[in-house]
């Protein structure tokens, strides 16, 4: 089933052109690899996804619906969430204070003054998270600052499950990551598509794209260069779709030695 599919789209800022008119569709429980150099327009197509930006032109539909006209909150109630590559972790908090905050559930103090945080849920619901994930934190009391950033990527995700998406922008989730922490992460990905969640997965480490997506999106210059069943591709297709056939066995060699 097609969970959310673009037609045409377009973004331009000023007089620079960002985004050609691309088309992207995603089926639920996909991979969806989005690469490309720096500039090809990936993060301006994921904003346009998530509403950050309005589209100039084209179509978004999302189950079926078209979205474009709703704002971000909207379009996170539906099931969109996209995880950034800051992570916006308030680093100083524990692991329950970063999942829900600014949702804290409440309780009533003497079983009639309102407003006190229930930290007991807010643990015990932070720990189901977790678990859904398959993962392991050393403790959900510690500061997410004191975390290794793939354990940092994990309070991430589980923030994003609490919102009950149906497809999950990643930005760079693996970037300067250790090998194991990689290898982490990418289990929490494939821990996401075992649960019937989509993930688009952006990111310039094309070892880890090749080895967790069902299809690869190779944006160029704002166009969608290519769209490539994972199963049936190479790094140097993707890597000439990338740079266009320039230098590709040059810059095939690099990805190879550098992933």
């Amino acid at each position: 089933m097609t969970l959310l599919s673009l037609r045409n789209i377009r973004k331009s800022f000023g007089a620079v052109d960002v985004l050609h008119g691309i088309d992207l569709t995603v089926q639920a429980g996909e991979v969806v690899g989005l690469v490309g150099d720096n500039g090809a327009g990936k993060s301006t197509l994921m904003k346009t996804i998530t509403g950050i930006y309005r589209a100039d032109a084209g179509e978004i539909t999302f189950q079926g619906k078209p979205i474009l006209h709703l704002d971000p909150g909207a379009r996170r109630s539906l099931g969109i969430e996209m995880i950034y590559q800051d992570l916006a972790l308030a680093r100083q908090q524990d692991v329950s204070s970063n999942i829900f905050l600014g949702r804290e559930p409440t309780r009533a103090f003497l079983g009639f003054i309102p407003g006190m945080v229930d930290k007991r849920k807010m643990n015990q619901k932070a720990q189901e998270m977790i678990d859904r994930l398959g993962a392991h934190l050393p403790s959900i009391n510690r500061p997410v600052g004191s975390f290794s950033g793939g354990q940092q990527q994990t309070v991430a995700i589980a923030r994003a499950l609490t919102f009950d998406p149906k497809v999950v922008i990643m930005d760079e989730p693996t970037a300067a990551l250790a090998v194991r922490e990689v290898q982490s992460v990418l289990t929490l990905i494939r821990q996401l598509k075992s649960q019937g969640i989509a993930v688009i997965l952006i990111s310039h480490r094309l070892n880890d794209v090749l080895s967790v997506t069902d299809r690869i999106v190779v944006l160029r210059h704002g166009r969608a260069e290519a769209d490539l069943i994972t199963a049936d591709t190479s790094m140097t297709k993707v890597v000439s779709a990338i740079v266009g056939g320039n230098d590709m066995d040059d810059a095939a060699d690099h990805e190879e030695a550098g992933a």
